[in-house]
């Protein structure tokens, strides 16, 4: 797929929203990108990931045997089952559990932790998420794997929203597109001042 292609994919499913947004930072944004849209049409979804999956395969840079998929929830649990199919193999997730204090927002914080499976010392398995911004959720996955004794051989996105700036060390990291939304202040934002008032799209 050229990457025309995928952006046509991610338009015409919704994933990718051109206006003007508020977002979950408060900053104001003219793009809003959410991948659960895109990820509601197997067959798009399907494709998307392997043809990201089989990039990485190409890359020669995941090593000769991948135990399985793991993905953090909720919104990787799709990229993981898709990319596992496609690798012919299992695939697990972690979920998030109560953690200590609160956010920014006063919510009780939250962590990932195994609940339902278990990963065997000297398995090695591709971690797959559908968008990465910061990068906490897959590092925390990552983290997982490697405390129950695991390796992560590589990690698979379908979005870097990072522009480049997320890396995991020694970790080979293979996305379907990079997306840099421009972000502005309320105050600073030209949409606001030529009138126009935000939307809040869902998380």
């Amino acid at each position: 797929m050229t990457q025309a292609q995928v952006l046509k994919a991610f338009k015409d499913t919704g994933a990718l929203l051109e206006g003007h947004f508020e977002l979950r930072s408060k900053l104001h944004s003219n793009r809003y990108f959410q991948c659960a849209n895109v990820l509601r049409y197997p067959r798009v979804a399907e494709k998307l990931c392997r043809e990201v999956t089989r990039m990485a395969v190409k890359s020669g840079k995941l090593g000769k045997r991948i135990d399985g998929v793991i993905s953090p929830a909720v919104g990787g649990i799709l990229v993981g089952h898709e990319v596992a199919r496609e690798l012919n193999v299992k695939c697990i997730f972690a979920e998030k559990v109560q953690g200590e204090g609160v956010d920014a927002s006063g919510k009780p914080n939250t962590v990932l932790a195994m609940r339902r499976f278990s990963i065997k010392k000297g398995e090695r398995y591709i971690v797959a998420e559908d968008v990465v911004t910061k990068g906490g959720r897959v590092q925390e996955t990552i983290d997982l794997v490697k405390a129950a004794g695991g390796k992560v051989a590589g990690v698979i996105l379908l979005v870097d929203r990072s522009a480049g700036k997320v890396k995991f060390p020694r970790i080979p990291m293979f996305s379907l597109m990079q997306i840099t939304p421009e972000t502005w202040t309320k105050d600073e934002c030209p949409m606001c001042k030529a009138g126009s008032k935000p939307v809040h799209p869902g998380s």
